[in-house]
């Protein structure tokens, strides 16, 4: 993630403390013996992963130099909140680290024993459940971090290179055990710092580092020969990495000979947070995204799906129909619905327009949360309580994952929808001209006629506002019969609007859903209904 004004902000204000000397290693496990994992093609790969997920600001956090998962404001890592993360559906989990001074001096570069037993056992929450690991070296590249070294414009090349194969001999050694569910991404958002066009010779040495990774890491013995790996061009940049700026991917001649001749096993990594006055940039001006905003002058002229879809057409065209998956490894957009009561619908519609594209290109994609909740934060989840606090834009991730890639929405208020009460328009924030305000009465129902190609199991994102602190409870029934119960929480207030996710299986043509209020306090206001279908 780049050094937003947020991460600087709450580092400014968390910084405290050294890494604790006597870190928990409960949980360190045995893995499979070496080399004998099931071989996964490009395809297979990508599509196993699934929705992907940052644990970030977490490992790779520090103070002072010392790594510290603690410093940026987030609690220690769980197992409770992994599982939280898989049950939500997410299926990767990246793992950024920073290593730092917890480095010894050369020309050995020993990583401190106790730092790396709490990598291990953090990546332990993930692989043990089952799930795919990214594993990486993420501060040690920036400037602005405290005792970084990983420079590529720096004069002192020859050391840095040296102490790059060391740590990333440490680091195979340490998981060659695991399978292929466990990649290592070389290291992160690695560039001279300015934001303009790449420079030589830093540009060549990214390349290096590139290079020395893959060799190291292939003759770490265990799995590592079959392993894969994932690499980065200048600064994760889609257009200088896809484009001819000087990225060369690296040669893989020690790889495993277990691995099929006509297949590949190195990944390339982007990050995407275009536009970014809509996806990064700390003000309230550009608050909406997508064919569905209603505010011109809240929405960005550029970066909108066309220029989505182009660039990750860049990398299917110059990687993945060469074989290398392409990983978007970060993607997302920050918490402005203190500005605009309907930004996380843009920001639900951002997340699912980036993994629907990209599933149709081939390459993999990791949302990033930082843990921070609120103006400004990436947060899906509350880290201290383990709850899902974002679950519109999980709901349109796993919609996106798992479905034809196209959601359909329903407006509440346009035909052939029904609503036992009034179409209204008195509390901002709604999409399209208005929202079903239902009588307060049992059975004052909300009703959509959807359409399904085929049938099977279908995603639905109903967005609704219920600004008092009752949770309202329904019935949804499909097709005549009663498929759950959810109930519609409060939001605080009748201007926050929220996205509930629910799955249902729908036939083959038409379908009528509806969401039936259990007691007199009747439905929430229903704004519009999101289909995924078969």
């Amino acid at each position: 993630m780049p050094m937003v004004p947020t991460v600087r902000k709450i580092r400014a204000v968390l910084l405290a403390g050294m890494l604790s000397a006597a870190l928990s290693v409960s949980g360190l496990a045995t893995h499979a013996s070496a080399d004998t994992t099931a071989q996964q093609s490009a395809s297979q790969i990508v599509a196993d992963m699934g929705a992907g997920w940052n644990l970030g600001n977490q490992l790779e956090a520090s103070t002072d130099g010392y790594p510290s998962e603690t410093a940026w404001g987030n609690p220690a890592v769980t197992q409770a909140l992994v599982d939280k993360v898989k049950a939500a559906g997410f299926n990767t989990i990246r793992i950024p680290v920073s290593y730092l001074r917890s480095i010894g001096s050369g020309p050995d570069y020993t990583i401190n024993s106790s730092w790396l037993d709490r990598i291990q056992e953090v990546v332990n929450y993930a692989y043990n459940r089952g799930m795919y690991v990214v594993l990486n070296i993420h501060g040690d590249g920036y400037k602005s971090v405290p005792y970084s070294w990983l420079i590529c414009d720096a004069s002192n090349q020859t050391t840095i290179k040296a102490k790059y194969q060391k740590v990333w001999q440490q680091i195979a050694s340490r998981f060659q055990d695991y399978d292929q569910r466990l990649i290592f991404e070389s290291m992160n958002e690695e560039f001279d710092g300015q934001y303009g066009n790449p420079t030589q010779p830093c540009y060549s040495n990214i390349n290096s580092y590139n290079q020395i990774f893959v060799d190291t890491t292939r003759r770490s013995g265990g799995n590592n020969g079959s392993r894969w790996l994932l690499v980065p061009g200048w600064n994760t940049n889609i257009d200088y990495t896809a484009g001819d700026y000087g990225f060369v991917v690296p040669t893989d001649n020690h790889r495993s000979p277990s691995i099929p001749s006509n297949e590949q096993r190195i990944m390339i990594s982007v990050h995407y947070y275009a536009p970014w006055d809509f996806a990064g940039e700390e003000n309230g001006t550009i608050t909406q995204w997508g064919p569905a905003a209603t505010n011109p002058s809240r929405t960005s002229s550029w970066g909108q799906e066309d220029y989505m879809d182009s660039q990750l057409k860049k990398m299917y065209d110059r990687f993945v129909v060469r074989g290398y998956p392409v990983v978007v490894g970060e993607y997302g957009s920050i918490d402005k619905s203190s500005f605009d009561s309907s930004n996380n619908r843009y920001r639900a519609d951002f997340a699912h327009t980036m993994v629907a594209t990209a599933k149709k290109y081939g390459a993999a994609t990791i949302y990033w949360d930082n843990g921070f909740n609120g103006q400004y934060g990436f947060g899906l989840f509350n880290r201290n309580a383990n709850t899902v606090t974002q679950s519109g834009i999980i709901g349109a991730i796993m919609s996106a994952i798992g479905g034809s890639g196209s959601a359909t929405t329903y407006e509440a208020e346009v035909s052939p929808a029904l609503c036992t009460g009034t179409i209204d328009s008195n509390w901002s924030g709604y999409s399209g001209t208005g929202f079903c305000n239902g009588n307060n009465t049992v059975g004052a129902y909300a009703q959509f006629t959807v359409n399904a190609s085929a049938a099977g199991t279908a995603t639905l994102r109903v967005r609704f506002a219920n600004g008092v602190a009752t949770a309202r409870p329904a019935s949804l029934i499909v097709n005549g019969s009663t498929a759950q119960a959810p109930s519609f929480e409060g939001t605080g207030a009748w201007t926050t609007w929220v996205t509930k996710t629910l799955t249902v299986t729908l036939n083959a043509g038409g379908n009528t859903i509806r969401f039936n209020p259990t007691t007199a306090s009747g439905l929430p206001n229903i704004d519009y209904l999101d289909v995924t279908t078969p």
